[in-house]
């Protein structure tokens, strides 16, 4: 039998690719128990990040996660990356933080040490996983390679070091001549934080709602000009108050789990949609 006679017999699992949980590991359970999910038993899961925080259930969710061990993708949101400056003493927990139960837990390390080996992006059958955004100047090989030089970082000895670095808005855009906490800094932002761009491609931190019309100067990340990934489709959330997008470019998967909204699954191979509402935890504005 011919090599692509036997590549058109193999039938890939479907991928089910799930927004932000946010610790709400009830909703998460009842997502994975809708019929069309539970019965796909081959599937595998993409997460888009913030795994933790503002939600009851952080530990329980990571607990999940991890023994779905080979099943599931899950890449680090600015949430994720969060406590994990909180267990190397660079944070402190904030008021709205719902992570204690994780650093009191008894295996505590063990998920400490999981997280840390989480990428920040993923890429497969044309789609681009990360949990924010992708910098207009980027492609594909590029973002990867970037994301990767955080990945490594975070799995070395000297993690704390470079978690230290990470936290500030500037720089706001991207050089190759940048390096140290600026490199991190650029590269962390853009995966885990962005939203809004200039036409130029710097990023707008501090804005957090849905795109405004009457701000001519910005738009959202994935439609400045000329992105250098728009013949892939990039798949995120982060932006819960922009819902719910569904384009050949870009899927949106942050439906406000946490914040009273939806937890939203889309199986990669038809974009079909399954959602399980939520119960609302947190304010959607309140800082990140």
């Amino acid at each position: 039998m011919a090599l692509e006679q036997i590549a058109d017999m193999i039938v890939l699992p479907n991928v089910w690719m799930i927004g932000d949980i946010q610790g709400c590991c009830g909703s998460l359970d009842d997502l994975l128990q809708q019929p069309e999910i539970a019965l796909d038993t081959k599937a595998r899961f993409w997460f888009a990040g913030d795994l933790v925080n503002r939600g009851p259930n952080s530990l329980s969710t990571l607990r999940r996660l991890m023994a779905m061990q080979d099943r599931s993708v899950a890449i680090l949101g600015n949430h994720d990356l969060h406590l994990l400056a909180v267990a190397a003493g660079v944070r402190r927990l904030g008021k709205n933080d719902t992570l204690l139960e994780v650093l009191d837990a008894p295996d505590a390390q063990e998920i400490i040490d999981w997280l840390r080996w989480r990428p920040l992006a993923h890429y497969e059958m044309n789609h681009l996983l990360v949990h924010a955004g992708v910098m207009a100047k980027w492609d594909v090989t590029k973002t990867l390679a970037l994301a990767n030089e955080v990945e490594t970082a975070l799995r070395g000895n000297n993690w704390q070091k470079m978690l230290q670095k990470m936290y500030g808005n500037e720089p706001d855009h991207w050089k190759e001549g940048h390096t140290g906490g600026k490199r991190y800094r650029v590269i962390i932002n853009a995966l885990t934080r962005m939203r809004m761009c200039t036409l130029k491609g710097h990023m707008a931190m501090p804005v957090k709602g849905q795109p405004d019309i009457r701000e001519e100067a910005l738009v959202p990340w994935f439609d400045v000009p000329d992105r250098a990934t728009r013949d892939v489709t990039i798949v995120f959330g982060h932006w819960s108050t922009l819902g719910l997008v569904m384009r050949s470019d870009v899927i949106c998967l942050d439906t406000g789990c946490v914040w009273g909204g939806h937890l939203t699954a889309v199986r990669l191979q038809d974009r079909r949609v399954v959602q399980v509402p939520c119960k609302q935890s947190q304010n959607p504005f309140a800082p990140d």
